[in-house]
């Protein structure tokens, strides 16, 4: 990798290895995500996406390689070495991981109240203000998440994620089980967030139509091994057959459609 492309990572992955007992999921896995953009990671069902987002964020260890984020080794660092990088980041689960039992103020302030010395007051303020950036109504802040739409709890869900103003977020599956209108407005929610909080991104999603719409670039993993990365034009016109039939099967055709009239 070029000197220049090495400075400009957020997140940094060579040679990375990981396996569930004797199954491999990733072989040799090569990856880079860049300051400022919003990079996609797409695959078939248990091709390992989730899994290399859980070994990003230090909730898995991989066999081998090597993985640094904000130029720092992740691997091999205990919780207490690893706190202050986990600050920089926010994370958006796919089932949001709201806990039931709090308020979406409550949800939100939460992380704030952990890793911050902020008297409660202000907490309330600014839970109100990530809420509100998210594009929920005011009164979504005294509602529990069963009270909640599947898009509102995406999007309390990444309010949580954005309440410690982190420099990269990592999405996994934004999109999965709403309506397309609901994923519609998470997709432009998405794009808008990065750019009015200069936010560096990197989402898991099999959404054709938010990769369309949002992605910079994407990288297609399967078998454990990336078999491509580059803008959706670019993946497009690779002759590789997975990639050629996630791209003109039905959905990738119809999606790649869409895009271009909302253009």
């Amino acid at each position: 990798m070029e000197q220049n492309q090495i400075a400009d990572a957020v997140i940094d992955i060579r040679e990375l290895h990981t396996r569930y007992g004797n199954a491999v999921v990733h072989d040799n896995v090569n990856l880079t995500v860049r300051s400022g953009e919003i990079f996609s990671l797409v695959g078939g069902s248990g091709c390992g996406k989730s899994t290399l987002l859980r070994a990003i964020i230090m909730l898995l260890k991989p066999v081998s390689g090597s993985i640094r984020v904000f130029g720092q080794e992740v691997t091999g660092l205990n919780d207490e070495q690893a706190l202050d990088l986990r600050r920089r980041w926010g994370v958006m689960f796919e089932r949001g991981a709201l806990f039931s039992s709090l308020t979406v103020a409550e949800n939100v302030g939460m992380v704030l109240r952990e890793h911050t010395q902020l008297s409660p007051g202000l907490i309330d303020e600014i839970a109100a203000l990530k809420i509100a950036l998210t594009g929920l109504p005011a009164d979504a802040g005294a509602k529990y998440p069963s009270e909640l739409s599947g898009g509102m709890r995406k999007r309390a869900a990444l309010a949580r994620a954005i309440a410690l103003d982190p420099e990269l977020l990592f999405l996994d599956e934004p999109t999965a089980g709403l309506d397309p209108l609901s994923a519609s407005g998470i997709d432009e929610l998405v794009r808008n967030l990065r750019d009015a909080l200069g936010l560096s991104i990197m989402m898991v999603t099999h959404d054709l139509d938010l990769l369309w719409r949002v992605a910079d670039r994407v990288a297609v993993l399967d078998g454990g091994r990336i078999l491509g990365v580059g803008t959706m034009e670019e993946l497009s016109r690779l002759q590789h057959p997975l990639i050629r039939e996630y791209f003109y099967g039905p959905r990738g055709r119809a999606a790649h459609e869409q895009t271009w009239k909302k253009k």
